[in-house]
């Protein structure tokens, strides 16, 4: 079971032991009854020991480590249930331990515990403990906390963000979902950035939508690249660009998230926090941004001298991607139904060549409509999807994609098919 699945559960539990525990007397507890809360105890100490270990090993990119941190909030869960019937044994305490536990991965970075206890040399970028169920358990801590909304609170809901919410719901319902399914895959690779520096989840997943739907390799006409679509100057002054083997980071999702953090960071600073003028800057221009707030003497973007000030693509772009960030925080409230996927991250080596538009036609698309193609590219921004790829290639991919290559990818009917159809040539049809 997910982890975060683990939650509603867990907390029903609690809610049970609480009645329970209100009829407790505080007399004191026999030796048979303290020796039940003492092996009660010890069971989560053991299953809190399990969840820590799985984090390491998620760190340093081993499959086997998703699976055992649910295993580990399951076992919690259990002690959880056991406490509930045992006279003497604290339910707060024991959920106690297991919300920190849920918080443990909500700051990698500022986490001495898994850096002290990851190997050397896999800090930074090649983290990979950030699997999609360790970010879904910190974002269920975080909504027991009730901050789950705060960008509710710092953007305007009008007429112009409406319209936005029609246009995704409408003509745009499909690359709105598009969007979500793409972001999922990404999300262990972007969203850290976003939380350590306070910014809203919902605004990365907005502007993801607006600029290129969640597609890494998206190049727009006047040069713009990436999954949040840097201009090239833009994105070299916040470290974005050749890496010195020919890849330009602006198509890396960690990279590209990183640089948008600073980048907005800055223009918060420079614009009162107002994420609306921010969004203006990201668009149309940081100078402009500043020019036209300075001179309106501190007034926000909705005001009828600021707005005018910037370009239709503009105006249009800042409240497009406030709707998309309210449809990312309330889709039940508009009756939409996001795409469930299967995100876990892991690392897939080729046990025989093959690029990824054979991976593609070998995988097939099952649980997902369109296929594995664009979680594929996205994972792997430096590989074209023609590239002939050599055995004992490492691929980032989710445990899916994984299984699906062990079963269809190296031998059978289907992997024989994709690699027919991927080494045909055309012109040999014409005699």
């Amino acid at each position: 079971m997910p982890a975060q699945h683990c939650v509603p559960r867990l907390l029903a539990a609690v809610l049970g032991a609480a009645l329970l525990t209100m009829s407790v007397d505080a007399t004191a507890l026999s030796r048979r009854d303290q020796a039940a809360v003492d092996a009660i105890t010890a069971r989560m100490e053991a299953a809190e020991t399990a969840y820590k270990q799985a984090l390491v090993k998620m760190g340093n990119a081993d499959p086997a480590g998703s699976g055992e941190a649910d295993k580990a909030l399951e076992d919690m869960e259990d002690v959880v249930a056991a406490c509930s019937g045992q006279r003497g044994c604290s339910v707060p305490s024991l959920l106690s331990t297991y919300k920190r536990l849920l918080k443990l991965t909500a700051d990698i970075e500022g986490s001495d515990l898994l850096f002290d206890e990851l190997p050397p040399g896999t800090a930074g970028h090649h983290i990979t403990s950030f699997a999609e169920d360790v970010p879904e358990a910190a974002r269920a801590a975080a909504l027991l906390d009730d901050d789950g909304h705060r960008f509710d609170r710092m953007v305007q809901y009008n007429p112009a963000v409406q319209e936005g919410i029609r246009r995704w719901l409408t003509d745009m319902r499909g690359a709105l979902l598009t969007s979500y399914e793409n972001y999922q895959y990404m999300r262990h690779l972007m969203w850290p950035q976003y939380e350590r520096a306070g910014l809203p989840e919902a605004l990365l997943f907005g502007i993801l939508a607006k600029e290129s739907n969640g597609r890494v390799h998206s190049t727009s006409r006047a040069g713009a690249a990436g999954p949040l679509q840097f201009m090239y100057a833009t994105g070299k002054r916040f470290g974005l660009g050749d890496d010195g083997t020919g890849f330009d980071t602006r198509y890396d999702a960690y990279a590209a998230s990183e640089a948008s953090v600073s980048y907005l960071n800055e223009r918060m600073r420079e614009l009162n926090g107002n994420i609306e003028l921010a969004l203006a800057a990201y668009n149309g221009g940081e100078g402009r941004a500043l020019r036209v707030y300075q001179g309106a003497g501190g007034k926000g973007f909705w005001d009828a001298d600021v707005y005018a000030q910037f370009p239709p693509e503009t105006r249009d772009y800042v409240p497009m991607v406030i709707a998309a960030a309210w449809l990312f925080l309330h889709p039940d409230e508009y009756g939409l139904t996001l795409p469930k996927v299967d995100p876990k991250p892991v690392q897939l080596r080729l046990e025989q060549p093959a690029s990824i538009y054979q991976l593609t036609i070998c995988l097939g698309n099952r649980g997902v409509r369109e296929g594995y193609m664009r979680a594929l590219r996205n994972y792997n921004p430096r590989y074209q999807a023609d590239d002939r790829l050599p055995a004992g290639t490492i691929l980032q991919a989710t445990t899916r994609i994984a299984g699906l290559y062990k079963r269809q990818c190296i031998r059978g009917p289907r992997a024989d098919m994709a690699r027919e159809l991927v080494a045909s040539e055309p012109g040999r049809a014409i005699r």
